[in-house]
């Protein structure tokens, strides 16, 4: 596992949801998985979050997350955090989600409130308290209303963050205030959990982005992160405003897992676009519209060189 140099940054700064490859038949794709998290770290990727909803978690099955974090975890764990997602709204299946992330060899736990269920907010402590007491891993969490449809209070993410083993947080609320006040009081590294707002989060405190679009365009993101670390507001500005074409084309349309794959095969990066029901791969035109900002935006013609 790379050193952690700063508590206020545990994981680095900048980090991808990482897609999961399958073959043509949609099977898990592990020797495209490990071509791309090479290629991701290679492009200044500190950290890598699979099993995520990029990586398509609620449809891949238990063996094959495990077999995916231990081929990644071999292939770039001496050089870039391994974050295991263990998402789920069975409390039990995200605890052996948690348990076999850590048996292969995971760095740290990605725990999203559980979803679809819409629990109580002292039902989201007990199942994050659950998932965090099955492993010594340190834990990342997520907040992610759209998808979860309930948001963490203000209380529930006091009590958890007082937890020595919760060091971070993943905020894809979109809300830049309550962000910032809650840096202030809890202390975790924050990391935006939205492509097109990472500026605006680093303006309030957080420390990187866990991202999408950034495994398509990780020089345009590292660009922003170096910027933002030297004190460079224009350079900052610039490097932001560069990359909302290419964020705007990806995750316009809401299917960032889609779009992204289809970004990703367009730049070489995976051999194919294919997905797991019920996602259904981009269209044609899908594609030819994601191909053209990724042209414009000088990452095709890059990618190709």
């Amino acid at each position: 596992m790379p050193q952690v140099t700063s508590s206020s940054r545990p994981f680095g700064s900048l980090l991808s949801a990482m897609v999961t490859p399958f073959t043509p038949d949609g099977e898990v794709d592990l020797d495209a998985a490990v071509r791309l998290a090479r290629r991701l770290v290679d492009a200044g990727h500190d950290g890598l979050v699979l099993n995520g909803t990029t990586g398509e978690a609620p449809t891949t099955h238990a063996p094959e997350k495990a077999e995916l974090i231990a081929a990644v975890v071999e292939a770039v764990g001496d050089r870039a955090y391994v974050v295991a997602g263990a998402g789920s709204n069975d409390t039990l299946h995200a605890v052996r989600m948690a348990e076999q992330a850590a048996e292969a060899g995971a760095h740290a736990l990605l725990v999203v409130s559980p979803y679809y269920s819409r629990p109580s907010q002292p039902g989201i402590v007990a199942h994050v308290r659950a998932v965090l007491d099955a492993s010594d891993l340190p834990t990342m969490l997520y907040d992610v209303p759209g998808r979860a449809g309930v948001r963490l209070a203000d209380a529930t993410i006091d009590t958890l963050a007082a937890d020595e083993r919760v060091v971070a947080f993943k905020d894809a609320t979109g809300d830049t205030v309550n962000a910032a006040r809650r840096i202030a009081r809890t202390g975790l590294a924050w990391y935006s959990g939205d492509d097109g707002l990472v500026a605006q989060f680093l303006a309030v405190g957080a420390v990187g982005v866990v991202g999408v679009v950034t495994q398509a365009a990780s020089a345009m993101f590292r660009e922003l992160l170096d910027a933002w670390d030297r004190g460079d507001v224009a350079g900052t500005q610039r490097a932001y405003a560069a990359t909302l074409p290419v964020t705007d084309a990806v995750n316009g349309a809401g299917f960032q897992a889609v779009h992204v794959k289809a970004a990703l095969e367009i730049l070489g990066m995976i051999p194919r676009r294919t997905v797991r029901l019920p996602y259904v791969p981009a269209t044609d035109d899908e594609v030819d519209a994601i191909r053209d900002a990724l042209r414009a935006a000088g990452l095709l013609d890059a990618a190709l060189t």
